[in-house]
């Protein structure tokens, strides 16, 4: 096993090469460092509940990437043990909304992220909070 730990890049980079579901969002990611990840997503017609606002789980969803990726970025596997979401603004279809997820503690089996969804106006849209099981193995 390599146990060179890879960049927060090259995990983002081999996470979105295999991760069809935020391809399928249309999540594009801004910026990634150690505990840190910024995306975002056009709100699509395909993206809305019945009452024409954003579906609570397309909200989830990128936020749960974003999660991901700033969880990975220290190259160790690691997965969720807990998460939970707030929604507190609907969207509608040709928002533009940005995703930030940023490390609060990180632990040497745990870590507890802070995600946070905005539209263009840098209203808040949902808060999602996240805590994270670290492994011993190597993103590879």
């Amino acid at each position: 096993m390599n146990s060179k730990l890879p960049t927060p890049q090259e995990v983002v980079d081999l996470m979105l090469s295999r991760d069809s579901f935020s391809r399928l969002l249309g999540l594009e990611v801004d910026e990634v460092r150690s505990g840190y990840c910024r995306l975002h997503y056009t709100v699509r017609e395909d993206m809305l509940n019945g009452f024409l606002s954003i579906h609570g789980g397309v909200l989830f969803s990128a936020a749960d990437s974003a999660f991901a990726f700033a969880c990975n970025s220290h190259g160790r596997i690691t997965v969720a043990l807990e998460v939970s979401i707030n929604f507190t603004r609907p969207a509608s279809t040709g928002d533009i909304l940005t995703v930030e997820a940023q490390e609060i503690y990180l632990g040497n089996k745990t870590g507890v992220y802070d995600i946070r969804t905005t539209n263009r106006a840098g209203e808040l849209v949902a808060v999602f909070k996240g805590t994270a099981y670290r492994t011993s193995r190597v993103v590879e």
